[in-house]
């Protein structure tokens, strides 16, 4: 049932702002993440592309929504399994947000997130661990103690460092 109201969204902006517009990028990206969340992989990933596309032109390559541009194209690819080609956008999303955001934020915290679990999908869990300590350090720092995500960067660091013993 979304699906119809994601593209009726998408037209409406693109008709009233045009197709240059960061706004109709977000319309993309929403498009994308239904179609990514159903396993419509492949017609999730031109729209991300063009999203990031429309992002960097329009707002710039240092800006907090490419970082999320970069960082939605790079879950999509870690799901595909294209892990080689989602590690660079991941990394790539971390600088953006560190010098945007500060290493503080939370959302710095779940890009570093998101780079630890594509380690732990690769069973690389030397290089997970520092990123997941790191994200839950920021996060028990920004977030209530009872927050999912405290709990969640808590348990997959719990995860794997007992992959590393």
């Amino acid at each position: 049932e979304a699906e119809p109201l994601f593209r009726q969204a998408l037209q409406i902006t693109k008709d009233a702002l045009g197709p240059a517009h960061p706004a109709y990028a977000t319309r993309l990206n929403n498009l994308a993440g239904l179609l990514r969340d159903v396993g419509r992989y492949a017609e999730a990933e031109p729209l991300y592309r063009q999203a990031r596309q429309i992002t960097k032109d329009t707002l710039g390559p240092a800006h907090p929504d490419y970082a999320i541009r970069l960082n939605n194209l790079a879950l999509l690819l870690q799901a595909m399994g294209r892990y080689a080609e989602a590690e660079p956008l991941f990394r790539q999303a971390l600088q953006i947000g560190e010098a945007t955001l500060g290493p503080a934020h939370p959302a710095y915290a779940a890009g570093l997130n998101n780079l630890a679990v594509l380690f732990m999908d690769k069973e690389n869990w030397a290089e997970a661990e520092p990123l997941m300590a790191q994200a839950l350090q920021i996060l028990e720092a920004a977030l209530p103690p009872d927050h999912p995500y405290v709990a969640g960067s808590r348990e997959d660091l719990q995860t794997i460092r007992a992959r590393l013993l």
